[in-house]
């Protein structure tokens, strides 16, 4: 999914950022590109990632199985 985003102002060391239908996101200043300037439009592209979610389950079960000392069936 990509979504722009518009720089409408900075306060201190956020940028705050407006989308189409008039929402807000505050984003980190020093997260932008050096060039970044109120008015310019920046472009998002938001992607899920799967294989990191399946680690995390994976790495809490392993600590959950290591805590309540199960050794699980190969």
């Amino acid at each position: 999914m990509n979504i722009k985003l518009t720089i409408d102002r900075f306060e201190n060391d956020k940028a705050i950022l407006m989308t189409d239908d008039g929402g807000t996101v505050v984003w980190p200043k020093n997260k932008l590109p050096s060039d970044a300037r109120e008015g310019i439009i920046l472009n998002f592209n938001i992607l899920s990632d799967l294989g990191a979610e399946k680690d995390k389950k994976e790495l809490a079960k392993e600590i959950l199985n290591e805590i309540l000392d199960v050794n699980p069936a190969p």
